[in-house]
C-alpha cells in the first residue's frame, strides 16, 4: 500500500507516490461529517442525496459508484492509505463489515448533513448528532471484537476527521434563508461553533483524543452557488460575501480549537484549513493542471449534482482537469491536493 505524494508545491500537476514512511502511527481512522467525507452511508438511508449511480465513481477502482460524491476517492481514503491503515474507508452502515474493517475504522458521515438539525430536515441525511449515536454502536461492536482495553486504546489513538458546516450555511442561510430570520451571520456562526464544540466534547467523552476539524471551503466559489446568483452562465464569478463569511467562520474555528483543547486533558485538536488550498487552486489553476474551475465535469457543470448527475448525463473527457466533479463537489484530483496539504501540514502536529 503506497502513500500518496506529500509534496504541496503548486507546481505539481499530478499526484505521484511518495516513499517517506508514514508518521505518526494511527491504528484506525474515524470520520464524521457531510458529503465531502461520506463514502457511502447514504446508500442505506432514505434520502435523495445519493451518489450510488454512474457516472459517480468514474475513476474509482473498477469504475464503481460507491456513494462517494466524486469521480473517485475522498480525502479520508487518501489519508488512510498514506498512514498505512487501509486503502479506503468504508461506511459504517455497509452490511457485513469485516472485523478488520471495523478494527481499522469507518466513516459515519452522511451527505447533506451538518451541525444544525434544520439542515437534515431538508435532506433527510444523518445529522452529526446522530452520527455520535452510530459511533456508540460502533464502539460496542469494536469492543466485542478486540476486548474493552484494546478497544479503548484504538479509540484513543485513532485519527478522527470531522468535515461539515457548508450545508448549514447553504441550506439554512443563503439559498433557503430559514436561519436568517433568527440570526445575523455572526450569530449563526457562533450557533454552529457551539454545536461543533458540544460534538467534540461528546467524542472526547467517548475516548477520542486526536481530532482534525476541517474549516469551510470558499463557499462562494462552488459552481452551484454561482449558478444561483448569476442568470447568465458566462458571467460567473465567486461570491465575495459568502467567501468572506467562510473566512470569518474559519478564523473563529481556528481560535476555538486550542481553547477547547486546553479544557480537554490529553486531547489534540488540529485545524485543517481547506479554504486556502482550494482558493489557491481557483486562483492558479494551471499550476495544478486544472483547465476548468467554474463548473463541474458532469453535464453542463452548473446545475448537475446528486440524481441530476446520472448515467444519461455526459461528462467531461478529462475529470482530472476539472477542479469540481459536479456543481458542488471537488474532483478526485482536487481531493488529492487537499489530502497532500493535510498530510504535510496537519498530521505532523500529532507528533508534537
Amino acid at each position: 500500500m503506497a502513500p500518496i505524494n506529500t509534496c504541496s508545491s503548486a507546481a505539481a500537476s499530478t499526484a505521484s507516490m511518495a516513499t517517506r514512511p508514514p508518521s505518526p502511527n494511527f491504528p484506525a481512522i474515524f470520520v464524521f461529517g457531510d458529503s465531502t467525507v461520506d463514502t457511502g452511508n447514504n446508500n442505506y438511508v432514505k434520502t435523495l442525496f445519493k451518489a450510488n449511480l454512474p457516472p459517480y465513481g468514474e475513476n474509482f477502482p473498477d469504475h464503481i459508484p460507491t456513494g462517494r460524491f466524486s469521480d473517485g476517492k475522498l480525502v479520508p481514503d487518501f489519508l488512510a492509505s498514506f498512514l498505512g491503515i487501509k486503502d479506503d474507508v468504508p461506511p459504517f452502515l455497509k452490511p457485513n463489515l469485516s472485523e478488520n474493517e471495523l478494527r481499522t475504522g469507518v466513516t459515519f458521515a452522511s451527505a447533506g448533513s451538518g451541525y444544525d438539525y434544520l439542515t437534515t430536515s431538508l435532506s433527510n441525511a444523518i445529522p452529526v448528532s446522530k452520527q455520535v449515536e452510530m459511533f456508540k454502536s460502533y464502539i460496542n461492536k469494536l469492543k466485542g471484537i478486540v476486548g474493552k482495553d484494546k478497544g479503548n486504546n484504538i479509540i484513543g489513538e485513532a485519527l478522527v476527521i470531522i468535515s461539515a458546516g457548508t450545508n448549514d450555511f447553504v441550506f439554512n442561510f443563503y439559498d433557503i434563508p430559514t436561519r436568517r430570520l433568527e440570526f445575523d451571520i455572526v450569530g449563526y456562526q457562533h450557533f454552529l461553533l457551539q454545536k461543533l464544540e458540544d460534538f467534540l466534547k461528546e467524542l472526547y467523552e467517548l475516548g477520542c483524543r486526536k481530532m482534525i476539524v476541517a474549516g469551510l471551503p470558499p463557499i462562494g466559489c462552488l459552481p452551484i452557488q454561482m449558478t444561483a446568483k448569476f442568470q447568465i452562465p458566462t458571467n460567473r464569478k465567486c461570491l465575495e460575501d459568502q467567501n468572506s463569511d467562510a473566512e470569518s467562520y474559519n478564523k473563529k474555528l481556528a481560535k476555538l480549537l486550542p481553547e477547547l483543547q486546553a479544557k480537554l486533558p490529553g486531547s489534540k485538536l488540529a485545524y485543517a484549513d481547506v479554504y486556502e488550498p482550494l482558493f489557491d487552486m481557483i486562483n492558479y489553476p494551471q499550476q495544478y493542471g486544472f483547465v476548468e474551475i467554474k463548473r463541474g465535469c458532469c453535464g453542463t457543470g452548473i446545475i448537475e449534482a446528486l440524481f441530476l448527475c446520472n448515467a444519461m448525463t455526459p461528462i467531461c473527457r478529462n475529470p482530472s482537469e476539472f477542479l469540481f466533479w459536479d456543481c458542488i463537489h471537488p474532483s478526485q484530483q482536487a481531493y488529492i491536493y487537499l489530502a497532500n496539504y493535510i498530510i504535510e501540514e496537519v498530521v505532523p502536529l500529532f507528533d508534537k
